[in-house]
């Protein structure tokens, strides 16, 4: 077992370099009708009195109104589709741990890195380490750097992505990166400790955007 930092890395047989299935990821949300996400926006604006009166009269009140009216809705919208974005990235990459399992399963030399009774041995939270270790890009479109251990939360939390009409405006605004890093740590901690790490260099895989098929 190497250890580097306070960090714990199993001992892989051998020298060779193992492939792993490749991660299959939608880096754009796939949200078919962008509009209707902007008019549930300004529904759920309207249902929480998100708008304060403005103080002043006249025309231009109401013009002020529509005004911050729809650049809320925007932000909402925004906040909305990286909801999105994240929750494909976490359910790409259960699958893909999914995958990672079954050729573990299959290769004498990996199969007793993850039985919980082997010491040090990898928990399904290892490989989204190793994730980060292999400084996976996932910014996409979305100019914004996706969270793995977030983005597992979010799916362990959803099974499908709601629609925005099912959150509130704090949840999208303050909530929901609080939620998705729980729900990730409870995951986390069902494998029994102690849980060591993949090393990185021992291990390759390709990275396909379903997103450009």
């Amino acid at each position: 077992m190497d250890i580097v930092g306070d960090r714990k890395f199993v001992e892989v047989p051998g020298e060779k370099t193992h492939e792993l299935p490749p991660l299959l990821v939608r880096t754009t949300p796939n949200v078919r009708r962008l509009d209707r996400v902007v008019d549930m926006a300004n529904n759920l604006i309207d249902a929480e009195d998100m708008i304060a009166a403005p103080a002043f009269d006249g025309p231009a009140a109401g013009f002020e109104v529509d005004r911050r009216k729809m650049d809320l809705a925007i932000n909402l919208t925004d906040q909305y589709l990286r909801f999105v974005t994240q929750w494909q990235w976490g359910d790409s990459i259960l699958e893909w741990i999914r995958q990672c399992e079954m050729t573990f399963g299959m290769r004498l030399e990996l199969r007793n890195l993850l039985r919980p009774d082997v010491w040090p041995h990898a928990g399904r939270s290892s490989f989204v380490m190793l994730l980060e270790d292999k400084a996976v890009p996932s910014a996409g479109s979305t100019e914004k750097r996706v969270e793995f251990e977030k983005a597992v939360g979010m799916r362990l939390t959803f099974r499908q992505p709601p629609p925005i009409s099912c959150f509130s405006n704090q949840f999208l605004f303050y909530l929901n990166s609080s939620v998705a890093t729980t729900a990730f740590e409870t995951w986390a901690h069902m494998s029994p400790a102690p849980l060591s790490c993949l090393p990185p260099e021992r291990f390759t895989f390709d990275i396909i955007d379903m997103s450009l098929s």
